[in-house]
C-alpha cells in the first residue's frame, strides 16, 4: 500500500515510517523540520520504497500518484515548542489537518490523525475514558496545543460524516523512546538529559502529579491496529501504569545508579494533576495493550542517547 505520513521526521512519525516499511508498504514522508530531524530518517533514505519531502502541511501541496492511507502526525507536541510557536501549532491542527484530509478524500484513502490526552485538560475524571469531554482552559497558555487537537478531531469527524472519509482518531498519552529530542522540555527527555550530565533532576510542583509512560514501539503498534479498524470515534492509546513524577524521578536515579539530587520549581499554568488512560476500548476493539515495561523501555532510551552523545 502507498502511505503518506506528515510529521515523518519527528519522534513517533519516524518510528511509524519504519514500521510501515517493515510491513512491506511504500511511504512518502512530509515534515517542515521545525522540530523533526532528518537524522531520525537517515536509516530509511536508502530504501527504494521510502521518499521524503521537506514541506509544511499548512501550505498547499500537489502530489503525484494516489495514496491508500494518510497519516497526520505533524504537530509541535512539547510545551517548550508549542509555547514558542503557538500560531504554527494551531495551524497544524486546523489548516494542516484539512489539507491532509483533502488528500484522503481525493484518493478515497483511510485517514488517521494523532490527537492527544491533552484534550482532557486537567481532568476531573480519573482515569480518562474517551467519552469524557475534558476540562480544558481554552484561553490558557497551553490552549494553542489543546485546542489545535480538539479542532483536528472535530474536522476529522466532519470529513467522515460529510464526505464519508474513513477516519480514525488516536488520543495519545505520554510516549517515550529513542529519537525523542533531549531539549524538548517533556519529563522523560528532561530527566534523562539532566541525569546523563550528572545534574539535579528538576520537578515542577511538588511531584505528586501523575503521568503514564508508553514506549514508542507499543504506541506505533496501537496506531497501526487502529488504522485498520472501523472505529471512527477517538481511542485512547497509552500505558495505564500510573506514576507520580517523584516516583518516576526515583526510577531514573535507580536506572542511572546515581544519587542525583532533586530540585523543585513552580508548577506551570494548567499543568494536569493526573493523567492515566482507560484503555478498555483499545483492548476490546484492537486487542491492544502495552507490552514493554518502563525499566526496559528506559534502558533502550538511555542507550540511544548515550550513543548519540558519542557519535
Amino acid at each position: 500500500m502507498e502511505h503518506l505520513v506528515s510529521g515523518a521526521a519527528g519522534f513517533i512519525g519516524s518510528h511509524l515510517c519504519e514500521r510501515l516499511l517493515a510491513d512491506g508498504h511504500s511511504v512518502l514522508g512530509l515534515d517542515n523540520l521545525i522540530t523533526g530531524s532528518q537524522r531520525n530518517l537517515a536509516h530509511l533514505v536508502s530504501q527504494s520504497r521510502f521518499r521524503f519531502i521537506e514541506h509544511d502541511v499548512t501550505q498547499p501541496l500537489k502530489l503525484d500518484g494516489r495514496f491508500d492511507h494518510v497519516w497526520h502526525l505533524a504537530s509541535l507536541a512539547s510545551p517548550k515548542e508549542y509555547l514558542a510557536h503557538p500560531i504554527e501549532t494551531l495551524e497544524s491542527g486546523s489548516t494542516g489537518t484539512r489539507n491532509m484530509l483533502e488528500i484522503a478524500r481525493r484518493d478515497e484513502a483511510r485517514f488517521l490523525v494523532t490527537s492527544t490526552s491533552e484534550c482532557y485538560g486537567d481532568p476531573l475524571q480519573h482515569p480518562q475514558v474517551e467519552t469524557y469531554w475534558g476540562n480544558v482552559n481554552p484561553v490558557g497558555i497551553r490552549s494553542c496545543y489543546d485546542e489545535s487537537k480538539r479542532y483536528a478531531e472535530a474536522m476529522t469527524m466532519a470529513y467522515h460524516r460529510y464526505h464519508g472519509v474513513r477516519t480514525n482518531i488516536a488520543r495519545i498519552f505520554n510516549t517515550y523512546g529513542p529519537r525523542m529530542a533531549l531539549k524538548d522540555g517533556r519529563v522523560v527527555p528532561a530527566f534523562l538529559d539532566q541525569a546523563l550530565q550528572g545534574q539535579p533532576l528538576t520537578i515542577f510542583g511538588d511531584g505528586t502529579q501523575t503521568r503514564s509512560f508508553c514506549y514508542v514501539s507499543d504506541m506505533v503498534d496501537g496506531l497501526v491496529r487502529l488504522a485498520s479498524s472501523d472505529e471512527r470515534y477517538p481511542v485512547n492509546l497509552g500505558n495505564p501504569v500510573e506514576l507520580t513524577i517523584l516516583e518516576f524521578a526515583e526510577r531514573i536515579r535507580e536506572l542511572m545508579g546515581a544519587e542525583l539530587p532533586i530540585v523543585f520549581e513552580p508548577l506551570p499554568q494548567d499543568d494536569p494533576q493526573k493523567r492515566r488512560p482507560d484503555i478498555t476500548k483499545a483492548k476490546r476493539l484492537l486487542g491492544w495493550e502495552p507490552k514493554v515495561n518502563l525499566e526496559d523501555g528506559l534502558r533502550e532510551t538511555v542507550e540511544y542517547f548515550k550513543a548519540l552523545a558519542t557519535a
